[in-house]
């Protein structure tokens, strides 16, 4: 057994370290030709279309699409044939052409062949109207589309020429300037900056608002381009619709090669920003671009309730069938024993055919006995429900100008089945909105009390007099800004920078060592610097570099005070200007501004309160602070929090270009930090780095920041990284989010230039570019010097507590899925009530699956890993079934990684149904997916998944209910999701009100149909033992195909759309209701029968009273069937009535429209009709019958003797449940 999971382990290992390998062949020697062949391989040759390769171009060019989009189904020539293949498609509507068929024979026939066309013609043509409005509208969209104009490059003219979209092709070069829209795939070939550099935005895209920065190809920048010497030949990968790769070269004609990457590529959809004119060759035009392969159209699931009704369904064929074989065997007994026939029988067929014949007669007749009309109305209730849904002003957002949105029309009834809730953290539980709140450095905790006071979420840099006089209190600007209110203890700290000279500076940094305060330096540039974020103004390009202000130090003095961190030694700096003047001011007590040099009190021992440089531009303004002018547009609130707390302590990011910083220090100058390399954050290094050139020493510095679970193990501290341990962990205590702070500066430029080739190598290369960058990065973040840490607050969304409290009383298990440390998960549990202190907390640390030890115990510890969270588990599991109040379980990632594999999968399972809660912290977004598929799959419920991000778009995918929230990272979970909306807290009466609503609604009105189908169908029945099952009916064939059809389609609708079993303050009240119907199951096989019964109860009333009130009457069959459908009529109608739970003047005018519109349709019948309905002549038979007081008299006993059951256990079920109501009220505290 050991060799067997060590197999399994090492094949793990393989399959995760090649799985994600390229997809490139080794390169082809110069010298090869192009073969046509490659294009249906695993990538595709792009050649310029105006370029000296004319042949090879249209070779290769003929599998390429155009740029012409068509997203519509049907042309004028191909609408009626694929029509009609696409609605033969659906069983229902191959029945209905069936039976209308059937009925051309004349063995069979059971009325007027062109009436049986009625239905099939109806529902086909109002389906096909309903294909062209829809087709005609994405006709229109198409067209306005693909006749945008841009500028593309022609030959022949030898300029950019004015040309439409769908005229574009591959290898043609487009020009776009800025707010331009991108028409398709291209790459980057140049920009009109200078650094080769070119801003997108995606919203169009992802829904994401915030800039991506995109690059010229590698080498292009270099040179000007002439789309005339272009003669690179671009290989890249086929077509596909992942949005976030790209790969592939470029290769010139002496076989020089460049790699291609995402940052390459422009796609189509997004819009050219801050950049003058872009120029790019087209890779992907058409269907073929990244954005029209993502557009799969609306979402599709099929719901629970769905499910269940085809089994239903099932059974109504089967009581068709039995029906009919019964007419069928009852037909040929009659036939057999009929003796001295009064009228001519037939003697030429025998009873078994003629029973043959009957079954096919009957299953004209009884055809309304499927109810394949209930699938129609079903889509048209769910329409409603939507409608109502979607204007509920209680899930409208304000502050967003957002509502509800349903992108999944047909599972709104699984809203009301839920029964588990998988939900992420940051942003969908909380603001996402960051305060920067707490932070250590160089062992020290700085607390930041004044932040995160107050409900709003603000970042703005306090007016440096507050820095300066820390014991004053500064009310902060009214308007909407970004503050960060400063440490007065690490203002202090800082102060002494600002000092006129360094004799004073020593003054004020007496209390604090040289080597903190280069930390406290070093921490907030890092915080400056490491980032991604674009920085804009009104006054300055995006992608240029203002001009540097003179540092109010001479360089010498900045030196001078690196120097005293006990940094490196500077190297000399031969062409420095002469020293300048310094012009800071110190503020005494007296708040008296002196000029450089004079002292107050010279021998006091009171440090004085230093003024940071723009103190003195304001004071000398009259403190009227400028209005900020820098913008910075963050990938992620975090990130955006972090610049911002920077800048509040001066230490301000001004620009940014592709290979250059500019930063404010808290001196009051500038300097050019010098960018080498940006090593991004990706999942698997957990960080973020950047390798810049030290202005002043030109060392080469890396400045990391990334989370604590990583970087704690590659870091150390001269002061131990104990303290900043303990800071971590009362961080995440308290909720806040951490992250860790490092540095390298023992980078000699020897090991740089080593590293420098192994990452240009990696950048260029072709083949597995991915697991080389990674390799690459991880090789440098080695040996950091641990700088400090910071804790971000992300407050809690409002009425979150209230929200998992009621969804808890509705027996819905909540479960948190989140990234975030263990510690901080189970403070916003906490905090949002889903933990409360009376509950038994179990929290599962196992060891990580890849461990440092050497290969050779690899198979060893696999074992005991297992062994041991398989004890662990079983050890929970234990102390849940004896523990009586509650208990949530708390497991890590690495733990989850054993609890899904399968051997642990049943333990997993078992432990955390005895549990009402589960926290899953440390958790990926494949984890996240894992475990709702392994909830949803093994314990057979319905799963709903909720989310803000683009790591929770695969658990939303796998939940049978993906909810998105539109939050602060874009609209990828929106994108993904059945239904999004803005705030957790609508999730409350999403469930809770709509979602009961939906299931009650479509169960009854299910059931209802059913009911209806069944009740009169069963008249037909009952009349063949009265016409020896010949298959004749009592009623016109017109009335048998239009009772259904017409007559009493409508008020199932509005049943379905506007019933209200509940209402809404009760279901948000009492979340208890919600559980009662879901466990009661209103629409089961009990209540599925339980109907079936009452239908033929209610049609044996119907037809036999009159049967016995007209036996000895010479009145013909289509007389007697005029009371019978009048009766049944009103028996439907107000069998709703009796059902329903909500009567509104809607549905007393439905009711009457609706037997309105059948007596209408009757009487106009009996006037006019001479010979429509042919062999039967309805002319003046409901006139006759109509006038006669027996009509009455027979319709209203009828209907009270058949309604009489219902109408009475309907009663008494009110009355229970108002008595059951008044009960729980009383037991409920107030």
């Amino acid at each position: 057994m050991e060799q067997l999971h060590w197999v399994r382990f090492r094949c793990q290992q393989l399959w995760a370290a090649n799985h994600t390998q390229g997809w490139y062949s080794p390169p082809r020697p110069v010298s090869d030709k192009y073969s046509p062949q490659r294009s249906a391989g695993k990538r595709r040759t792009v050649l310029a279309r105006w370029g000296p390769h004319q042949d090879e171009y249209h070779s290769i060019s003929k599998s390429y699409r155009n740029n012409r989009i068509r997203t519509t189904k049907y042309t004028l020539l191909s609408f009626i044939p694929k029509n009609l293949f696409e609605q033969l498609h659906r069983v229902a509507n191959i029945y209905f052409i069936f039976l209308a068929v059937l009925n051309f024979v004349p063995v069979v026939e059971a009325f007027n062949p062109e009436i049986a066309l009625v239905p099939i013609i109806l529902v086909l043509l109002v389906t096909a109207l309903k294909d062209i409005w829809e087709d005609q509208r994405r006709f229109r969209s198409d067209r306005e589309v693909n006749r945008l104009k841009c500028s593309v490059y022609s030959s022949k003219e030898r300029d950019y020429i004015d040309c439409c979209w769908k005229d574009v092709h591959v290898g043609d070069f487009v020009r776009l300037s800025c707010n331009e829209i991108i028409p398709a795939d291209m790459l980057l070939l140049h920009s009109s900056d200078p650094r080769g550099l070119c801003y997108i935005e995606t919203a169009n895209l992802d829904g994401e608002t915030n800039l991506k920065q995109r690059e010229v190809v590698s080498k292009m920048e270099e040179m000007e381009f002439v789309p005339e010497d272009f003669h690179w030949r671009i290989e890249c990968e086929n077509p596909n619709n992942n949005l976030c790769r790209f790969r592939g070269y470029m290769e010139n004609p002496s076989g020089a090669r460049v790699g291609l990457h995402n940052s390459n590529l422009l796609l189509r959809s997004c819009i050219i920003r801050n950049s003058e004119a872009v120029v790019g060759i087209v890779v992907y035009a058409g269907h073929e671009t990244k954005a029209m392969m993502n557009n799969s159209g609306p979402r599709y699931k099929r719901s629970l309730l769905e499910r269940r009704l085809n089994t239903d369904v099932l059974w109504c064929v089967l009581l068709l069938i039995v029906m009919c074989l019964t007419a069928a065997i009852g037909h040929g007994i009659w036939l057999k024993q009929l003796k001295n026939p009064i009228f001519e029988v037939g003697e030429e067929t025998s009873p078994a055919l003629a029973g043959f014949y009957v079954f096919w007669t009957m299953i004209i007749v009884l055809q309304v006995l499927i109810p394949i009309s209930l699938y129609v109305s079903i889509e048209i209730v769910k329409l409603g429900q939507i409608y109502f849904i979607h204007n509920d002003v209680d899930l409208y957002n304000e502050h967003t100008d957002s509502r509800i949105q349903c992108r999944a029309l047909n599972i709104t009834e699984d809203l009301g089945q839920v029964q588990y809730i998988f939900s992420d953290k940051t942003g969908t539980l909380t603001e996402n909105k960051m305060v920067f709140r707490r932070c250590s450095v160089y062992g020290v905790e700085y607390p930041h009390y004044d932040n995160g006071r107050g409900g709003a979420v603000l970042y703005k840099p306090v007016p440096a007099q507050c820095l300066g006089q820390c014991n004053m209190v500064c009310l902060p600007h009214n308007r909407a800004a970004k503050e960060v209110v400063p440490d007065c203890e690490l203002v202090t700290k800082l102060s002494w920078l600002c000092a006129p000279d360094l004799n004073v500076a020593h003054s004020c940094a007496k209390a604090s060592s040289s080597l903190e305060l280069a930390f406290i330096t070093d921490f907030f540039l890092t915080l400056a610097i490491c980032n991604s974020v674009v920085v804009s103004s009104p006054a300055q390009s995006l992608n240029v570099l203002p001009q540097a202000q003179t540092p109010l130090r001479s360089l010498e003095e900045i030196k001078l005070m690196f120097q005293r961190f006990n940094l490196s030694a500077l190297p000399a700096l031969p062409t420095l200007p002469p020293p300048l003047k310094s012009s800071l001011y110190i503020s005494t007590l007296d708040s008296v501004v002196h000029p450089v040099g004079v002292m107050d009190a010279p021998g006091e021992e009171e440090v004085p309160k230093l003024m940071f440089p723009e103190a003195a531009a304001s004071e000398d303004a009259g403190a009227v602070e400028p209005e900020d002018t820098v913008l910075y547009e963050a990938e992620s609130p975090d990130e955006a929090a972090l610049v911002y707390a920077a800048r509040a302590y001066h230490m301000t990011l001004k620009a940014r270009s592709a290979d250059s910083l500019q930063v404010e220090l808290p001196t009051g100058g500038t300097v050019q930090v010098p960018l080498l390399h940006v090593l991004p954050f990706d999942s698997n290094r957990k960080r973020m780095s950047v390798v810049v050139r030290h202005p002043l020493t030109g060392q080469v510095v890396v400045y990391t920041k990334g989370a604590d679970s990583v970087l704690m193990d590659l870091t150390r501290s001269p002061t131990g990284n104990q303290h900043t341990q303990k800071h971590l962990d009362s961080y995440a205590r308290e909720g806040l989010r951490t992250l860790c702070i490092a540095t390298k500066q023992t980078l000699e430029e020897e090991e740089y230039e080593v590293w420098l080739k192994t990452q240009l190598l990696a950048e260029s290369s072709i083949e597995n570019r991915e697991e080389l960058l990674l390799c690459s990065a991880q090789a440098l973040e080695t040996n950091l010097t641990l700088l400090g840490a910071t804790g971000i607050l992300d407050r809690l969304q409002e009425e979150v507590s209230e929200t998992i409290e009621a969804l808890q009383r509705a027996d819905v298990k909540v479960w948190i899925l989140t990234g975030d440390k263990q510690e901080t998960a189970i403070n916003i549990a906490f905090a949002c009530k889903l933990l409360c202190p009376s509950d038994q907390l179990l929290t599962a640390n196992c060891e990580d699956k890849v461990s440092s030890h050497p290969h050779v115990r690899t198979l060893e510890l696999y074992n005991s890993q297992q062994e041991s969270c398989a004890v662990l588990v079983q050890d929970f599991l234990h102390r849940v079934t004896c523990y009586v109040a509650g208990s949530v379980l708390v497991i890590d990632g690495h733990t989850l990684d054993w609890a899904l594999q399968p051997e642990l999968q049943g333990d997993f399972l078992e432990l955390s149904k005895h549990c009402k809660a589960v926290i899953c912290c440390r958790s990926t977004p494949l984890q996240k997916s894992q475990v709702v598929r392994l909830v949803r799959d093994k314990l057979k419920v319905m799963t709903l998944a909720v989310g803000d991000g683009a790591n929770d778009v695969s658990m939303i995918q796998v939940a049978d209910v993906g909810v998105g929230i539109s939050g602060q990272e874009g609209m990828q979970a929106v994108m993904s999701s059945d239904f999004a909306i803005s705030r957790f807290k609508h999730l409350r009466k999403l469930l809770l009100v709509h979602g009961h609503w939906c299931y009650t609604r479509l169960a009854n009105m299910i059931l209802y149909f059913i009911y209806k189908n069944v009740m009169y169908v069963n008249l037909l029945f009952w009349y063949q033992f009265f016409c020896g099952f010949s298959g004749n009916v009592m009623t016109n064939a017109w009335v048998l195909i239009l009772f259904n059809l017409i007559f009493t389609s409508v008020p199932p609708l509005i049943y379905g759309v506007l019933d209200q079993d509940t209402p809404v303050d009760v279901l948000m009240a009492h979340p208890e209701f919600y559980q009662r119907t879901r466990t009661s199951k209103d629409y089961v096989s009990l209540m599925f029968w339980l109907n079936i019964l009452d239908a033929f109860y209610q049609s044996l009333v119907c037809f036999f009273i009159p049967y016995f009130a007209y036996r000895d009457s010479d009145i013909g069959e289509l007389s007697f069937g005029s009371p019978i459908n009048a009766s049944a009529l009103f028996i439907i109608l107000l069998h709703q009535v009796v059902e329903s739970h909500t009567l509104t003047w809607i549905h007393g005018l439905v009711f009457l429209l609706s037997a309105g519109s059948y007596f209408a349709f009757v009487l106009l019948l009996s006037v006019f009709c001479v010979t429509c309905s042919p062999p039967t002549n309805p002319l003046g038979v409901e006139t006759m019958q109509m006038s006669q007081p027996a009509f009455y008299l027979v319709c209203i006993l009828t209907t009270v003797t058949a309604l009489l059951p219902s109408s009475s256990l309907r009663s008494m079920e009110l009355v229970r449940v108002h008595r059951a109501w008044k009960a729980h009220t009383v037991k409920q505290p107030h």
